[in-house]
């Protein structure tokens, strides 16, 4: 007996997002489950508010705020964006189209695919971008870049050229990027690394995801704060090891597009997106496997049956590809405007519905939301969260790099 199924070249899409997305027909008895995570949505719908924000943008994915009540958009087609006193500028911040490969406007997952500002942002003006570059290796799509640039004085205007290449790594495939960057509580650089595309992996005899001398497949951490690119924290978890990168935070990882901090516990949350059956949700701890490409969620996925799932960290939740293709991770609510909903993670998958999963007990049960004034059938390809722990959703009405009306949506009372 057969099924059908979905698979994604990559990302996430907008980039999208241009998702990727192609229908493959697969054995019924391809993946052997593991100890079970719960995928059913078995806590209570939540009913919330959005309001737009601002709209009219190219392909948006990335946001942050530098904390005066500015808003910074990244588009993946390589502009990020300024919004002062309520409305976009013109202007963009920074554009390094220039610096990108050329993106396809009908469809591509490469441009820039995450950004995010430095803590001391107010004092030292630095933006970190992390976007896709014309390949230089041999048998390379392209090259993954993180560029550091200052605003001087009180500009909102960057000049692409005074970039600080920070970090690069060679991809062989399109897809899977990764992409996400963000500062931890420790004040290091986190960066998501996907595991080069190409569908399953087959990137040597063991995939990049679980070959812990390359940076692909991993959750990197970095210390850009000195004059040099970067220096590796002295208690990353594989300093020292022989043939293993001691950039890695974290490995076993397909594609995690985008990952955040709880404000309140300092747990490091992302969403992995699946190869095609299953999307997961993961607590990243210092050192840990996430099992890709032996596993995908909770079951074998190379080899088939009877993966041994020794020493790999499951997902503290899942989901089929029944109920969405590319998951988007977004926050732990800690704002202030909607007590009812504090703790609880929200992320979202690309084809449109939103969830939130919640802890009871030792288990992790989903659930899933509602916003009111909120159009119908948007492709959501990122999220936001500002100072105060308020929660944005970034939106586009299709998959093409090209369109230009992409949305924000603020979640209110």
């Amino acid at each position: 007996m057969k099924k059908i199924t979905l698979t994604k070249s990559l990302l996430f899409a907008p980039v999208f997002l241009s998702l990727f997305v192609t229908v493959l027909v697969l054995p019924s008895y391809i993946f052997h489950k593991a100890p079970l995570v719960d995928d059913e949505v078995t806590a209570p719908i939540l009913n919330l508010n959005a309001r737009q924000v601002t709209s009219d943008l190219q392909a948006p994915l990335d946001m942050a705020f530098p904390g005066n009540g500015d808003i910074l958009i990244a588009e993946q087609t390589g502009k990020i964006r300024l919004v002062k006193d309520g409305k976009l500028t013109d202007a963009p911040l920074l554009d390094i189209t220039s610096k990108l490969v050329n993106v396809n406007m009908g469809f591509d997952v490469r441009g820039i695919l995450g950004f995010t500002i430095s803590p001391k942002f107010i004092t030292n003006r630095k933006v970190y971008v992390f976007y896709c570059a014309p390949p230089v290796a041999p048998k390379s799509d392209h090259k993954d870049v993180v560029a550091e640039y200052t605003l001087s004085g009180n500009s909102t205007k960057v000049d692409p050229n005074s970039g600080r290449i920070i970090f690069s790594a060679d991809e062989p495939g399109q897809g899977n990027n990764g992409g996400c960057i963000r500062f931890g509580p420790d004040g290091y650089l986190y960066v998501s690394m996907g595991d080069g595309g190409g569908g399953g992996d087959k990137h040597g005899p063991i995939g990049n995801g679980q070959n812990m001398n390359t940076l692909l497949g991993k959750i990197l951490r970095l210390n850009v704060n000195s004059d040099s690119t970067y220096t590796i924290p002295k208690d990353n978890p594989f300093v020292g090891k022989a043939d293993t990168k001691p950039e890695i935070w974290a490995y076993g990882l397909r594609n995690p597009w985008r990952f955040s901090f709880n404000k309140a516990t300092k747990q490091l949350f992302t969403c992995d997106v699946g190869e095609s059956t299953w999307e997961e949700m993961d607590i990243i701890e210092k050192g840990g496997n996430y099992g890709w490409r032996i596993t995908e969620g909770t079951h074998c996925f190379n080899p088939k049956l009877n993966c041994d799932f020794t020493g790999t960290i499951k997902p503290i939740a899942q989901y089929k590809h029944s109920d969405g293709v590319c998951v988007i991770g977004g926050y732990v609510y800690n704002g202030r405007q909607l007590p009812a909903i504090k703790g609880k993670y929200f992320f979202a998958d690309w084809t449109g519905p939103i969830y939130y999963i919640q802890k009871t007990g030792e288990a992790w049960q989903r659930g899933k939301v509602t916003l009111q004034n909120y159009p119908a059938n948007l492709k959501i390809t990122g999220w936001g969260e500002d100072p105060a722990g308020e929660m944005y959703v970034i939106t586009t009405p299709d998959t093409s790099p090209g369109n230009t009306k992409g949305t924000i949506y603020k979640i209110v009372k």
